[in-house]
């Protein structure tokens, strides 16, 4: 027989009587549920986590890119020194490695005023080469509206957080103003209609940025055409950002615009170092979680096997009487706690996906999106994380059985015979 120690783990395993499956003890029961309830458990646990992560992360890119491109004198607020952009330097950025899209923008702060209340928003003026992907796919009324290089346009979206604050609606129009260099003698006004409300979620950037035309803000700041407070740039894989970002930044130092500007690249995580922080930090959570869940599943199935060993201590007897090496016989109970495994780890990953799958449909679970930035728990696994979970899992478990089946070796075959 080419594997006799699988054979008799078979029939240890799958033995039958009287035509039903014999019942397991307790504490295999136990185990099997420990294994299974763990596995679940890290399942959700990277899905969640992965999944956060990769929301927030791709909010905070559509307000502002993977790569922004400044003046190097700008400071941190939203009233900024404007460069200088030619054509000639938005097809070199189009063309650089791992950049897929570039876009112009300006910003500018103001207060939006109605009737009854008033808020200070940042007006961000796009071009007509803005990507809307992000925008529409949060747009809750309305649709984005069109920019023609030759027409100013007075349309503008809004968050839904400001129009509920204002009392605003699609189709109305407002007035915001703006002063001109702290100074409250200049301060000038202008009237916008609002096309689409969107929301993300996201209050720290919803309750902020109202969108509009880019000639509107250049007219506002008196900045000649080619005038922008930045460039916006999108990589094409996102694992690369930190590489690019670099590159670029080196790239862009050495150049001068037509005032004689320096350019100063950043990336996204640089912009907002807080919130990335923060987001690397609940990769340490994942890592105790799944530390944690490995070793209650693994001691849950020392205990099992353990009590299979302490059961079968008259075939391990037999079997040491026939000459079967304490090697083989290991190797029996090994096979037993990989059918025992598999099991637990089956289960597990049922309750896992289909959990999952639920909260991804129907987002059951809601969260405090002023808190958390989303409205309910998100949930992203890939395929590449869910294999690496069971096999990190079923290979730390089978590692952690070989000191149980140790025991076996102190099984003396004529005290186990004599004592049937």
């Amino acid at each position: 027989m080419r594997n006799f120690e699988l054979f008799i783990a078979r029939k240890v395993h799958f033995s039958q009587s009287s035509g039903e499956r014999r019942a397991l003890p307790p504490a295999v029961r136990i185990a099997i549920i420990g294994i299974a309830l763990g596995l679940a458990t890290m399942i959700l646990s990277v899905a969640i986590i992965t999944g956060f992560k990769k929301e927030v992360r791709n909010k905070v890119i559509g307000f502002g890119a993977h790569i922004q491109i400044t003046n190097f004198d700008s400071n941190t607020s939203y009233a900024t020194v404007p460069i200088m952009v030619s054509d000639t330097l938005m097809q070199e950025l189009q063309s650089f490695p791992g950049i897929r899209h570039v876009e112009r923008f300006a910003t500018i702060p103001g207060l939006l005023k109605t009737e009854n209340d008033a808020q200070g928003i940042v007006l961000k003026g796009i071009d007509e080469y803005f990507d809307w992907t992000f925008f529409r796919n949060h747009l809750i009324e309305g649709d984005v509206f069109e920019i023609d290089s030759a027409q100013v346009s007075t349309d503008v979206i809004i968050s839904r957080y400001l129009a509920n604050l204002l009392g605003l609606k699609c189709e109305e129009s407002f007035q915001v103003f703006f002063l001109q260099d702290f100074n409250l003698d200049n301060v000038r006004a202008r009237r916008f209609t609002i096309r689409g409300i969107y929301e993300t979620g996201f209050v720290d950037f919803d309750q902020k940025f109202v969108y509009a035309d880019l000639k509107q803000v250049r007219r506002l700041n008196g900045w000649e055409e080619s005038a922008v407070s930045g460039l916006e740039l999108f990589v094409s894989d996102y694992i690369y950002l930190d590489e690019i970002a670099d590159q670029l930044y080196f790239h862009m130092i050495e150049k001068r615009d037509s005032e004689g500007n320096i350019f100063f690249t950043r990336s996204v995580k640089e912009l907002n170092p807080m919130i990335f922080n923060w987001l690397s930090v609940l990769d340490i959570n994942v890592i105790i979680i799944l530390v944690l869940m490995m070793a209650v599943s693994g001691f849950t199935m020392i205990s099992g096997l353990l009590i299979i060993i302490l059961e079968r201590t008259n075939m391990i007897g037999i079997l040491k009487a026939l000459g079967q090496r304490n090697r083989s016989i290991r190797s029996v109970f090994l096979y037993i706690s990989f059918f025992l495994i598999g099991r637990g780890m089956i289960w597990g990953n049922v309750i896992g996906l289909i959990i999952c799958f639920v909260q991804s449909r129907f987002r059951l679970i809601k969260l405090d999106a002023s808190v958390y930035y989303l409205d309910a728990v998100p949930v992203d696994l890939n395929l590449l994380n869910w294999f690496l979970i069971n096999l990190g899992a079923l290979a730390v478990s089978l590692l952690m059985m070989l000191a149980p089946s140790y025991l076996i070796t102190k099984i003396n075959p004529a005290r186990t015979i004599r004592f049937e």
